[in-house]
């Protein structure tokens, strides 16, 4: 296996040491204590405390991070010492001046941000940890991450170790590739997690004209028919275009039991959708409807037409006829779509079709990208239609919180409508890799 190195690191600095040629605390007698322990799951909360300090010490705990493609993530946050010498962000707030302030144990992580703008950290390769003198990981010990290339699909598995496990497929959205970072987390949380490329990946097509649904028909046969996937049924998790297609298959497909979209659409978007005799047309994007957010930034929030309100619209999901338990996730900052406003919409189309298998999480401050907990912030990238700079929305500690809070929602939902006999994973072990 290819493993690439990612480097992080946490130094201390005092504001007097620095004037004088930034001598490091770490080589006096501070020292960093983490808990649970230096080896932890990406999602999992982090303890971080400082011990050796002098008392009521000033000092400036400072994070960077490179990704895979070498671009420098950084974060820094201004700290008091206690009246012992001890620094537990847990306890002690973090002083106005740095990335960010208040209590905050965990900000050193997700107030990460780009020294290249409009940069997005994402994890491409989930078998190698980052490391902070210790490692977030992204897969359990035992948890399998296998390569599928089955038919048509091509995709990653991920399996807990042993036994049955209620089975869900990962949908991103516009771009194409394979990203595995969800489905890696989600594994490790007791669920056979498929992440799933269906564009621009490997063999299959560079740039799509039109999507079928049969070839995600076959991803749904794959996972009922793995010796270690839980029937009856499946969930699907969908991102943005993996939102709308995701309720496309629940309303065309069988054995789809829960889904769960997270700022995704409710019509279908961008590309043709065709199942049997049936296509879906994509919903009509109007550039000229975009809006100046800054210099060479573009706000796509009204490029779209509104789907409930254009007469006979064929692209609006027939998501009446899902027999699938929903759950629709918006961010109320989301500047891409409308996400609120369509979740809130197809809520009360459901109501008046007599539907009750729904659920909105509606998330102030959240823009188009909700990842796991402690991903930093990714407010601005490139419109997938457009190709245009895009401000995608979000405000960083609204969207901190967020995080913590929509992703054991999200594990709650599936467990609920997927597990019976849900039974918690036990607590990573802390011996090496």
């Amino acid at each position: 296996r290819m493993y690439e190195e990612l480097l992080k690191s946490l130094d201390l600095f005092s504001p007097e040491k620095r004037l004088r040629g930034a001598r490091s605390l770490s080589s006096m007698a501070a020292s960093i204590r983490f808990s649970p322990a230096a080896r932890s799951l990406f999602d999992e909360p982090l303890g971080i405390a400082v011990q050796g300090l002098g008392p009521r010490q000033q000092v400036t705990l400072r994070a960077s991070l490179r990704d895979e493609a070498g671009e420098l993530f950084e974060a820094h946050g201004r700290y008091q010492a206690a009246d012992d010498g001890e620094l537990d962000l847990a306890r002690c707030p973090a002083l106005p001046g740095g990335s960010f302030s208040g209590l905050e144990p965990m900000g050193l992580l997700w107030a990460l941000q780009p020294r290249k703008p409009f940069w997005r950290l994402v994890k491409k390769d989930v078998q190698t940890p980052f490391r902070l003198q210790l490692e977030r990981l992204f897969l359990r010990d035992g948890v399998r991450r296998v390569p599928v290339r089955e038919g048509r699909i091509r995709a990653t598995l991920f399996l807990p170790p042993e036994d049955l496990f209620p089975g869900i497929i990962d949908i991103d959205g516009l771009g194409g590739g394979l990203r595995e970072y969800r489905a890696s987390l989600l594994a490790n949380h007791g669920f056979a997690t498929l992440a799933l490329a269906y564009y621009n990946y490997e063999d299959l097509p560079q740039d799509v004209t039109k999507l079928h649904l049969e070839y995600f028909e076959e991803a749904v046969n794959y996972m009922l028919q793995h010796p270690q996937v839980k029937g009856p049924g499946i969930g699907l998790l969908g991102f943005s275009k993996g939102g709308d297609l995701s309720l496309s298959m629940a309303s065309f497909l069988k054995n789809v039991t829960a889904v769960a979209t997270i700022n995704g659409p409710v019509s279908n978007t961008v590309i043709p959708l065709s199942y049997k005799d049936k296509i879906i047309p994509p919903l009509t994007l109007k550039q000229q409807h975009t809006k100046d957010y800054d210099d060479n930034i573009l706000d796509f929030s009204d490029a779209s037409l509104d789907p409930f309100q254009v007469p006979g619209n064929q692209s609006l999901i027939p998501i009446e006829k899902a027999e699938a338990h929903l759950l629709f996730i918006a961010g109320q900052d989301d500047h891409v779509i409308k996400s609120e406003y369509f979740a809130t919409e197809a809520c009360k189309h459901l109501q008046a079709q007599g539907k009750e298998n729904f659920q909105i999480l509606i998330y102030p401050g959240v823009g188009h990208c909700l990842d796991p907990p402690f991903f930093p912030l990714y407010p601005i990238g490139n419109h997938p239609v457009f190709q245009k700079r895009a401000v995608l929305g979000g405000e960083l500690m609204a969207y901190s919180k967020a995080q913590v809070h929509a992703w054991p929602q999200i594990q709650a939902f599936f467990h609920k409508y997927l597990n019976d006999n849900y039974t918690a994973l036990p607590s990573l072990p802390s011996k090496g890799k």
